[in-house]
């Protein structure tokens, strides 16, 4: 449920809350998981923000965090929870225009900046431009690009009450972690897809192997260890403490593999009869998660490609 903020006489000069980041992550954050989540509780604490949601099927659960230390500035004086479509607002930034200046702090806090919008939530960043995302009385946000502080442009999109209940996340000892460059992650779902339906990823001492079966055939890719030391995201580096093998929907591996522009590398971490774990490190400190539930045994014997 949506927090309104407590009525203040100064609140229109000194915000409540507000943070800087990147317009552009935000934008390929919101692109790489629109399409499995629709509506989503954006949550924002003094440690950061977080989204935890799960797709309409209740078969992949996303997971982003984004940490207070990863963003240029950040203040959150209270915990704060806003529904909002995420297509919808993934069109916002596709508006902010780059500019050659990049404004100081203290033009950023100017007077201009931090007219009467009501309560702001948080400020976006980009190359002298900014994204400002106001919660109001009438629950609306509003979005204003500043542009060398001589431009305005404002967005309204209505915030949402999304019903979502407490998501856990998995916990496992994994059997096989498999780390390996993002766009062959995408590459090899992408080609599979053209083939079956399902992918079966299979972990041995041999290396790691995606196979699909259709009605035109049968495909096997393999990947073993490799290591390059002068390109390290190029490398695919396989822990395999017992083997495994399991079975997924094609079309939720190609959904995740929409976040590849946010790393270079993907973590693929697999432990028998549990969700399959797929990991986008963000800089240093951030991640976007995807656990997405294996196929039941009954449907693994129709998908399994022969040997």
């Amino acid at each position: 449920m949506i927090r309104k903020p407590a009525a203040s006489s100064s609140s229109s000069s000194s915000p409540s809350s507000f943070l800087l980041l990147g317009g552009s992550l935000m934008k390929k954050v919101l692109d790489a998981i629109k399409e499995l989540v629709k509506d989503a509780n954006f949550d924002w604490s003094s440690t950061g923000f977080s989204l935890r949601a799960m797709d309409s099927s209740h078969v992949a659960l996303v997971a982003l965090l984004l940490r207070s230390e990863g963003f240029e500035h950040y203040r959150c004086d209270r915990n704060i929870s806003m529904g909002m479509n995420l297509d919808n607002m993934s069109k916002m930034p596709e508006m902010m225009i780059s500019s050659p200046s990049r404004p100081t702090t203290a033009e950023i806090l100017s007077p201009l900046c931090l007219r009467a919008l009501g309560f702001l939530l948080f400020r976006v960043l980009d190359c002298g431009c900014q994204l400002s995302i106001v919660e109001d009385d009438g629950f609306a946000l509003l979005y204003s690009l500043f542009l060398a502080q001589d431009k305005i442009s404002d967005f309204e999109m209505k915030l949402m009450d999304v019903d979502s209940e407490h998501l856990g996340i998995p916990e496992a000892d994994f059997h096989a972690i498999v780390r390996m460059p993002s766009a062959e992650f995408a590459r090899i779902y992408r080609d599979l897809a053209s083939i079956g339906d399902n992918v079966i990823i299979s972990v041995t001492k041999d290396g790691v192997k995606f196979s699909t079966r259709g009605d035109i055939g049968t495909a096997n890719i393999v990947l073993r260890q490799n290591t390059t030391v002068d390109k390290p995201e190029d490398s695919t580096i396989i822990e395999m403490h017992e083997p495994v093998s399991l079975t997924f929907a094609l079309r939720y591996m190609n959904s995740f593999a929409k976040a590849t522009p946010l790393s270079n590398q993907v973590t693929i971490s697999l432990s028998s009869d549990m969700p399959v774990l797929v990991e986008y490190k963000i800089a240093e400190m951030d991640r976007l998660r995807f656990y997405l539930a294996p196929k039941i045994e009954e449907d693994e014997d129709e998908t399994k490609p022969e040997t």
